[in-house]
């Protein structure tokens, strides 16, 4: 797998995985995430993805043959809804893989060049955060990755409050 940087072509490949990933998370029950409609049908996401393919550092991981298998998007800017850093910090705001490669450590390698990134930029430290609703296994997932939980937070959503956790990893 190669890792490259990417920018605002990646745009409509970031929201057909987004959708692909919607579909999978749907099919197994869990749409307290990102629901159950696609990405694509929700212009304000596609509008989100789109400003986030031009404004943040975009990192595609590609498979021998150039397909992608999944993109990271990272700021030095955290979200509205984080608390703040208190120091510079970079943050992966997006991370989605190919669900057809689930388990074949696409994600791991994507977060892995992300530590990498906030090295080369000399910060550190890196931040996410994720869906903590239900089980937590996907914060579970990051903490495998080196990640420790910090502050959890909860966006307001017409559904109801969307449960969320921040973590952090030093570099």
């Amino acid at each position: 797998m190669k890792i490259r940087t990417g920018g605002p072509e990646d745009a409509a490949t970031t929201l057909a995985l987004l959708d692909a990933a919607v579909v999978w998370l749907a099919a197994r029950g869990r749409t307290g995430q990102w629901g159950d409609r696609p990405w694509t049908s929700r212009p304000s996401s596609v509008e989100r993805i789109h400003r986030y393919a031009r404004e943040f550092t975009v990192r595609v991981a590609e498979d021998e043959e150039g397909r992608t298998a999944g993109i990271c998007m990272l700021s030095e800017e955290a979200p509205e809804y984080a608390p703040p850093a208190g120091e510079r910090e970079l943050y992966l705001q997006l991370l989605v893989t190919d669900r057809e490669r689930t388990g074949s450590g696409v994600g791991a390698a994507l977060v892995a060049d992300a530590v990498e990134e906030t090295r080369r930029r000399g910060i550190g430290l890196l931040r996410l955060d994720c869906y903590a609703g239900d089980d937590r296994k996907l914060v579970a997932h990051y903490e495998r990755l080196g990640f420790t939980p910090t502050e959890p937070f909860e966006v307001a959503q017409p559904s109801g409050p969307w449960p969320g956790q921040i973590l952090a990893v030093r570099v």
